[in-house]
């Protein structure tokens, strides 16, 4: 299948920066101009979020035919509600994820709280979906529980305009209306999003925390917590328990138990109702793999796809009915396995059509002949396409960054570098664009956030602004990372926290053995990778001269104590308890480190208070150590604001080039 490239942009224009003009910092900085790119079911009209100056969000719509101008829908000023996520419900209506950081008396002094919305393409119609909006969120925050639990787990491919959704229930709330129930818990309605009639599928369960539907209206599998204790107190546990229905039955059958914390056991993602099967996680020979379990009664189990080097744990699905074609595993980038021969031949064809890039299929049409494509890569910021299937023709629809439009990009390769124990580990190097080896160059290692979690090749701003201004950037998978099996997540970057920082601070080692100047190598990192950029430098005050630290953990003790105000469990078990905790802390140990310290961080941040970093700051300075903390009011963890993130590269640059000696530029 030959595929034709059609010319010209719908949306966009192309450009190219002049040398002497371009701001590095405002172009790498800025938020994407075009995201989240969707179809109308019927293929007439596509939809897409652009950014506003300072935090704000677009909606636009725009006729795929028609050549009229793209519309505003909707729009959030991000001051706190930002516009996250919108996708077509019918051919006129659309659904948007509304999400939002409030102030309030807790430990941090924050909540955040999600709300789905629906809204006609022509901004009529506005409705709220969720249990509880903004109006009662008092009696949400008293709860104690998070709206992120109502949830949309059937699109309903066979009707216009109404959802399945998983919403929450509180014995507080207002009865007779959308936004409240007697009944307590999680339960299942359909919502018709044009007038806000419900009807109610699935009585609400305290115990519940999940449904997972067919895609065709049935709820086939149901996800409980397990607690134990005396009856008068129950603590929950790291098990959960599944439960699934045959078809056509009401009846709850066990289908089994999964155990948050060790991994074992199967995990539900998606059922096949066709196939009648459920499709899942669960470990094979110490790494995750994809399993179907039939649902008629004899829970036979089937392996799907399982690889020997990485974990496969997540699924390819397309349509409005979600259907499962395929998983997908991160090698040197993310790959999918399609089960579908048909899927497969076709993005086969795509791939040659547009060689060198890495090709997503992010919508369709009801009928699939229509689908939005996204192809990106290390040296390619990304671009979306519409693809006729019958046809055989791409159309370019909208650059997703267009002010890195004609700007050289650096290639990133995969690597491995000697860990002191010999062990190989597993990296990305990318060189300023021009540059064939590390020699004479100023360097940083910049370990990834989580820590579970892993880089994957591919575009990514901060490495290329690194690169831009002429640093070479490497990315370590240090042990402790995730998606590399069992024995290489070493019961996580926090608990085996001397493991993951030595092999960061081997990675600097590399570095210099391979030409790289040893008073120029920094080490910058987000999140956790601004806790193990500082805890490298408190292990070892000499391999790297400058440290960069964003909306870093800076005290595990402190990380544990705020969790208590969050009620997270996911992060009880990251952490744990152990005399590590105050061991691997860079506030107890702030005199150890001996270099030039930048850290940013958001006053909104509820992943990692604010605080974390204003107490390092403040030892960092009682030590006489050289420290600088940037505090942008408002934002929180992801700093989703072009301007700070522009002010936060272009401190950064002046700050290292200052560290390492190198002139201004």
């Amino acid at each position: 299948m030959k595929i034709a490239i059609a010319l010209g942009l719908l949306v966009g224009a192309s450009f190219v920066h002049a040398a002497d003009t371009f701001d590095a910092a405002a172009a790498f900085g800025a938020r994407p101009s075009a995201n989240d790119v969707r179809i109308a079911p019927d293929g007439k009209h596509i939809s897409y979020l652009t950014p506003m100056a300072g935090r704000g969000t677009v909606l636009f719509t725009v006729g795929l035919e028609t050549g009229d101008k793209p519309r505003a829908a909707l729009l959030s000023k991000g001051a706190p509600d930002r516009l996250s996520g919108c996708a077509w419900l019918a051919d006129d209506r659309l659904v948007c994820r509304i999400y939002g950081i409030y102030k309030n008396s807790s430990y941090l002094g924050m909540r955040d709280s999600t709300e789905l919305i629906a809204v006609d393409m022509d901004s009529r119609n506005l409705k709220s979906l969720s249990s509880l909006n903004q109006s009662t969120s008092n009696v949400h925050l008293s709860s104690g529980l998070n709206v992120l639990s109502d949830s949309i787990i059937d699109w309903q491919p066979d009707q216009s305009g109404a959802l399945l959704m998983a919403r929450a229930y509180f014995a507080d709330s207002v009865t007779g209306s959308l936004v409240g129930s007697a009944d307590h818990g999680l339960g299942v309605d359909e919502v018709d999003t044009r007038t806000l009639a419900i009807t109610h599928l699935e009585r609400p369960d305290p115990a519940a925390f999940d449904y997972i539907s067919d895609g065709h209206g049935t709820v086939r599998i149901k996800g409980t917590f397990v607690t134990e204790g005396d009856g008068s107190r129950s603590v929950r546990i790291s098990k959960l328990r599944y439960l699934y229905r045959l078809p056509g039955s009401r009846e709850w059958k066990l289908l089994g138990y999964y155990d948050e914390g060790t991994g074992d056991g199967f995990r539900p993602l998606a059922v096949d109702g066709q196939k009648n099967i459920v499709y899942g996680v669960k470990h094979k020979d110490g790494r995750r793999a994809i399993y179907s379990i039939s649902l008629d009664g004899s829970l036979n189990e089937q392996l799907v796809y399982a690889r020997p080097d990485v974990d496969v744990s997540r699924l390819f699905r397309i349509g409005r009915d979600e259907r499962v074609v395929g998983a997908e595993y991160d090698t040197d980038g993310t790959h999918t396995e399609f089960f579908d021969d048909g899927i497969r031949k076709m993005l086969a064809s795509l791939h040659k059509a547009l060689p060198g890039t890495m090709l997503r299929l992010i919508d369709s049409t009801s009928d699939g002949n229509q689908m939005i494509l996204f192809s990106s890569g290390d040296t390619n910021s990304g671009e979306y396409y519409l693809f006729d299937q019958p046809a055989h023709k791409l159309r370019p629809l909208l650059l997703s960054r267009e002010p890195l439009n004609g700007v050289k990009l650096a290639i990133q390769k995969p690597i491995s570098y000697p860990a002191r124990d010999g062990v190989q580990i597993p990296a990305y190097l990318t060189l300023p664009a021009g540059h064939q080896d590390l020699k004479g160059l100023p360097a940083i290692v910049l370990p990834h956030g989580g820590p579970s979690a892993r880089d994957v090749q591919g575009f990514n701003w901060l490495v290329q602004f690194f690169a831009n201004r002429g640093f070479a950037v490497i990315q370590p998978e240090f042990r402790g990372s995730a998606g590399f099996g069992d024995a290489w997540f070493e019961h996580n970057g926090f608990q085996s926290w001397q493991v993951a920082i030595n092999d960061v601070l081997d990675a600097g080692h590399w570095l210099v053995s391979q030409g790289v100047d040893p008073g120029k190598l920094g080490v910058v990192g987000w999140s956790y990778g601004g806790y193990a950029a500082l805890q490298s430098a408190v292990v070892d005050s000499t391999t790297f001269k400058a440290v960069i630290a964003i909306a870093p953990v800076t005290d595990l003790e402190e990380l544990k104590a705020q969790n208590y105000d969050h009620h997270s469990k996911a992060l009880d078990d990251l952490l744990a308890s152990g005399p590590y905790l105050r061991e691997g802390s860079p506030q107890q140990h702030a005199s150890a480190i001996k270099v030039p310290v930048l850290m940013f961080h958001g006053t909104f941040d509820i992943n990692v208070s604010v605080n974390q970093s204003r107490h390092l700051a403040d030892r960092l300075k009682a030590a006489g150590n050289p420290c600088e903390l940037v505090i942008f009011d408002g934002l929180d963890h992801e700093l989703e604001d072009s301007a700070a993130r522009t002010q936060m590269l272009r401190r950064s640059d002046e700050f290292l080039r200052q560290a390492f000696g190198l002139p201004a530029q």
